[in-house]
């Protein structure tokens, strides 16, 4: 409903109308601003001169266009009649809501007289403040414009749904909030009052109480004066002009000007103009609802383009600190242009926001005053807005067409950074704008003589084609079941070497490797054949080979260090990037390198140093994990923190089963994820540290750690399985 109280306020005065009248343009003034805003014309331009020359056509006759000279949004603000050789230039005004409008070129009425009933000079001319067309007026003057009946039941409605709660009308002092109505007193009572003046005996015993809002309707839907026709004050509408698009009466079609028109039932076409413009809001609705998920839609934008721009500074921040120190320079110059790029992007996506947002409020209040105008019992009133109100609808729901609901602006940044010149060349590097569609990489090519098998493992190694210009971001290797049979994937990762445990032994397992990128995945590498040891020596006693290779799973080692691109600045790195310690008292994060989705992974990290009883978090998280908060604070990531006495499990703040047993310098924690059984579980200098930490763990996770500037840690990768995990999961 508040978005409707535009489409009920005057264009001139910015209040709700009062006494509304319909101009022949079908816009409305309150009868008070239409007055205010009259010029008197030249004799010559009167209807009575211009009905004596012929040249009149109807009552009220619309100034030439060429007659009105308005400048333009940009000019002084001043606009004059220039046809009107005695009419001075008449400065024109701005109202509340910023339509223009000319101030009264005559007296105003006398005090004791009403806007409608004060006479109007000879030779009036009144300019529509909103679409700017003129007409002069005939010895009727204002009285000749219909009242819009059915806006002022719509403001009624509106105001008395915006008031507070209704008072007792016979309080003598602070009136207090009723608690009843009368309806045949049509009175608000409060309790002391009810008892006082309106107690429940003698003839006062058959009126009927109702609670105030029920009151408050019943006076709503009470009938309202039957219309009357402007020319014939005294008779009632009673038929429709289908030719002048009006309601008239019988003496109009007996004596007036639509004796000759073709006329049909007020009645039926009330309800045919009721239905088309029920139909003309049904394709506004459905225009509005994409407006509102259009909406939805630019604002994920914004956040989208906020955190491209954040991950691509960070990563060309990293290529920037690899290189010398000539590349500081020119660092700040690429910095600038993605920053320009961004806020490029931000502006154009905010101005369709803000320049939609105007739109769909401006659709919003004509529906809901539409609505409100359907609900409407009086046709005559009806039918003198109607026409309009469809044209309304019709052209808001046009300007909703094709190309409007499209987002001008994509969210990604269209540049990547080529750090392949020499030093020398260091000056002249700059962005190459990618292509609008960034193709898939090429086939990854597997390195033959440093692929092996030992034992019951495979140890597979691969690179990028020599000549490929398209960047990888990660690899998945795929092995089949030794049998010939379906190829699944034993590893997903940036790393481009792999060992795999637990095949069968005396068997041949096909290989093959894929990369992939945003854009998608490429093809397959050729298929390596590989050949496991014809077996190995059990003892007697040993479970039987067969259940031995139906309980072990496939298990991928990878090696991987600290990702430095994905890590917060205040992290510090060192080691080939293995160790990290923080510069900040703050928890900062740091992900590793590899991303994992099927199998079982184990890593264990050795506390270096710690200092004054901090305490450090370990386990795994998303990719897009906060970086400048514990882990474990948000959603993406599950982790272990711990003190020198004792740790927590924290999953999106949740703190869980606190278990007894700290860490101090020299301490090892492991991290053992099982994605067979979709389970973290943590261990603290080779002995579990409490229950299994969580459970249904599916999708892609990166091993995290998060500590201040008291810890320094290392990573320990491509280890196996503890031997007793194993044991426990074959007894399972």
């Amino acid at each position: 409903m508040e978005e409707m109280e535009e489409e009920l306020k005057c264009p001139v005065c910015g209040s709700f109308y009062r006494e509304p009248i319909i101009l022949p343009c079908s816009h409305n003034l309150c009868q008070a601003c239409a007055r205010n805003i009259l010029v008197q014309t030249p004799e010559s331009e009167s209807p009575q001169s211009r009905r004596a020359s012929g040249s009149g056509v109807s009552d009220y006759d619309y100034l030439d266009l060429d007659k009105m000279s308005l400048y333009s949004e940009a000019d002084s603000g001043y606009g004059s009649y220039g046809g009107f050789a005695s009419a001075p230039t008449t400065p024109c005004q701005k109202s509340p809501n910023g339509v223009r409008v000319f101030p009264p070129a005559m007296p105003p009425p006398a005090a004791h007289l009403s806007p409608a009933l004060a006479p109007v000079p000879r030779n009036s001319c009144i300019t529509c403040p909103q679409c700017h067309r003129s007409l002069i007026l005939d010895d009727r003057g204002l009285r000749g414009f219909p009242k819009n009946r059915v806006l002022e039941g719509v403001i009624d409605r509106y105001q008395q749904s915006k008031a507070a709660a209704l008072k007792c009308q016979l309080c003598e002092k602070a009136p207090k909030e009723a608690t009843v109505m009368c309806e045949q007193c049509d009175v608000f009572y409060c309790d002391p009052c009810r008892l006082r003046c309106h107690p429940p005996r003698g003839p006062l015993a058959k009126h009927r109480l109702v609670p105030p809002a029920q009151g408050r309707v019943s006076r709503r839907l009470s009938p309202r004066k039957v219309s009357t026709c402007t020319d014939h004050e005294l008779e009632n509408h009673s038929m429709y002009c289908v030719q002048c698009k009006m309601p008239v009466c019988y003496q109009c079609l007996e004596e007036g000007k639509h004796s000759s028109h073709e006329v049909k039932a007020l009645g039926a076409m009330w309800k045919l103009h009721k239905s088309q413009l029920s139909q003309a809001l049904n394709g506004l609705s459905d225009r509005a609802k994409e407006a509102k998920e259009f909406l939805v839609q630019l604002r994920n934008m914004v956040q989208q383009i906020q955190e491209n721009s954040v991950e691509f500074e960070a990563c060309l921040v990293a290529q920037c600190d690899a290189l010398i120190d000539a590349l500081n320079r020119r660092k700040a110059q690429l910095l600038a242009r993605v920053n320009k790029e961004h806020e490029h992007k931000l502006k154009v996506v905010r101005d369709q926001i803000s320049h939609c947002t105007v739109k769909l409020r401006q659709t919003t209040g004509l529906m809901e005053y539409c609505l409100e105008v359907i609900k409407e019992n009086d046709p005559s009133g009806f039918l003198q807005i109607s026409d309009a109100l469809i044209r309304r609808v019709h052209l808001t729901e046009d300007q909703w067409g094709k190309g409007t609901l499209t987002p001008r602006m994509t969210t990604d940044f269209d540049l990547s950074l080529d750090n392949s010149p020499l030093l020398q060349s260091i000056h002249q590097l700059d962005f190459v704008q990618m292509k609008a569609s960034s193709p898939v990489p090429a086939a990854p090519i597997l390195q033959l003589e440093e692929c092996c098998t030992h034992n019951n493992s495979a140890t597979l190694s691969w690179k990028q084609p020599p000549l490929s210009t398209v960047p990888a971001e990660g690899y998945i290797l795929e092995l089949d079941d030794g049998s010939g049979g379906q190829f699944r994937e034993v590893y997903v990762g940036k790393e481009t070497m792999c060992t795999v445990d637990g095949l069968h032994f005396n068997s041949t397992y096909n290989a093959r490797v894929k990369a992939f990128n945003k854009t998608g995945v490429s093809q397959y590498s050729k298929t390596l054949v590989l050949q496991t040891s014809e077996g190995c020596n059990f003892e007697p006693q040993s479970a039987p080979y067969s259940q031995l290779v139906d309980i072990k799973k496939l298990l991928a080692v990878a090696w991987f260090a600290f990702d430095p691109g994905s890590a917060h600045s205040d992290i510090i790195f060192s080691n080939d990037n293995l160790t990290v310690t923080c510069s900040s008292y703050d928890d900062r994060v740091v992900l590793g390198k590899t991303g994992f989705s099927k199998g079982v992974h184990y890593w264990e990290i050795t506390v270096d140093r710690y200092d004054n009883h901090p305490d450090p978090a370990f386990g795994v998280a998303r990719m897009d994990v906060m970086k400048d908060v514990m882990l474990g604070k948000d959603d993406k990531a599950w982790a272990m923190y711990v003190d020198n006495n004792r740790s927590w499990f924290m999953h999106n703040n949740s703190h869980t089963n606190r278990t007894e047993g700290g860490i101090g310098k020299g301490a090892t924690i492991g991290v053992l994820l099982d994605l067979n059984r979709k389970t973290l579980t943590f261990f603290v200098n080779d002995e579990q540290q409490g229950p299994i930490a969580f459970e249904n763990m599916e999708g892609l996770f990166f091993p995290a750690v998060s500590l201040n500037r008291n810890v320094q840690v290392t990573l320990h990768t491509g280890l196996p399985v503890p031997d007793f995990y194993s044991s426990r999961s074959s007894i399972a």
